[in-house]
């Protein structure tokens, strides 16, 4: 673990446990938010006060610099309290990492940006899925417009399941640039007119998230909003998507957690101890086991490579997608197990179990999906 650690020192050993504070303060609010259906804006108001916001803004503009390795880490813990919030700043923090690792946005407008996140606390988010285009990681040329015209860009179109997006002070949102099939990440301040948020959300999974629709109508942004242009037919692999399967590794980590806890206290009257030393139950904890170490290897060890081997990146597109689909699939295995060993009670309202259940399902939704990760497998042996 040390040697993909850059901030190997007392920094980052504190981050770590200021993580694990907040995702036990976070547990406590994880029922009320979901079953609610509202933004943790209290969860946030957390993050914001001990510098989260910045944890992956290079330290030359104030933040710590987290490299993918120990990003990952302070997701999984994070999901351990609540997923939807972890998600959901994983998002925000993912999006700094990508342009403090590629340069690939104009120098000056992420200082500034970065400069608003450490200085003003801003939160920001990727807008980029469409109904009409489906998963991105399908590579459809977006939907939404941005025009050039003499006073800047004129944006048009809406975006589907933007998590945050009624906290959200800036998108980074992607356009079809002058309408000419080329894919641009347009940088949106939230107060600019014909901006609005349209609440969809209705989802029985991750509701905290809430992730509604980003409308974009006549929105005029400044020339400099443009952040950069990338091929939709090979876009460079995005390591800091690994934050999904982290998340939902989390919540299977809460699920075996809790699942300990009954197994250890729960002892009905026909047997001479707790569960826990019933061989069946044993059998169970063992596979939730296998599930979680495997994924957990999987994970690290992927993004140890990114890490400590930039130049092998571009090269990493399947491997990124193959811990996905390894990690998100083991997570929901282990929190199935865990509500067989809980039995109903696992099925309440009021037992954390069913919520990460639906919690947990999410991730084979998040992109890219199960058949496009597995058929791509195939293409890269076949040709």
């Amino acid at each position: 673990m040390a040697l993909a650690v850059k901030n190997n020192s007392a920094t980052f050993t504190g981050i770590l446990v200021q993580t694990d504070e907040l995702a036990d303060i976070f547990s406590q609010r994880a029922e009320h938010i979901d079953s609610e259906g509202i933004f943790p804006h209290e969860n946030f108001e957390d993050l914001k006060e001990r510098g989260f916001l910045s944890l992956t803004v290079p330290e030359k503009y104030g933040g710590k610099g987290l490299n993918l390795y120990e990003f990952l880490q302070i997701q999984e813990k994070l999901a351990k309290g609540d997923a939807a919030t972890a998600l959901s700043i994983g998002w925000h923090l993912g999006v700094i990492l990508e342009a403090a690792e590629t340069n690939h946005w104009q120098e000056q407008s992420f200082a500034r940006l970065c400069r608003l996140i450490v200085e003003e606390k801003a939160l920001i988010n990727l807008a980029q899925t469409e109904l009409a285009t489906g998963s991105p990681s399908r590579g459809a040329v977006p939907q939404t417009t941005a025009v050039k015209e003499a006073g800047g860009w004129r944006i048009n179109g809406r975006k589907s399941f933007t998590s945050m997006a009624s906290a959200l002070d800036y998108s980074v949102v992607t356009v079809d640039v002058d309408r000419t099939g080329q894919k641009g990440f347009m940088l949106i301040d939230h107060r600019l007119p014909g901006v609005r948020v349209e609440e969809t959300w209705d989802s029985i999974a991750m509701r905290g998230t809430k992730s509604d629709d980003l409308v974009l109508e006549n929105v005029l942004a400044d020339r400099d909003a443009l952040l950069s242009v990338e091929s939709a037919k090979k876009p460079f692999p995005k390591g800091w998507y690994l934050q999904i399967p982290a998340v939902y590794l989390g919540v299977a980590v809460a699920a075996r957690e809790y699942a300990v806890e009954f197994a250890t206290s729960y002892q009905p009257v026909t047997l001479p101890g707790p569960i826990k030393e019933v061989p069946e139950v044993r059998r169970k904890f063992g596979e939730i086991e296998l599930e979680i170490f495997k994924a957990r290897e999987v994970l690290y060890s992927v993004a140890r490579k990114w890490v400590e081997q930039p130049d092998e990146r571009s090269h990493m597109a399947a491997e990124l997608a193959a811990v996905k689909h390894i990690c998100t699939n083991s997570a929901n295995t282990a929190v199935d197990l865990a509500m067989r060993i809980v039995g109903a009670r696992s099925l309440s309202a009021k037992n954390p179990l069913q919520r990460h259940f639906r919690d947990v399902r999410a991730g084979l939704h998040n992109p890219p999906t199960d058949d496009a990760i597995v058929y791509n497998l195939a293409n890269n042996i076949l040709g």
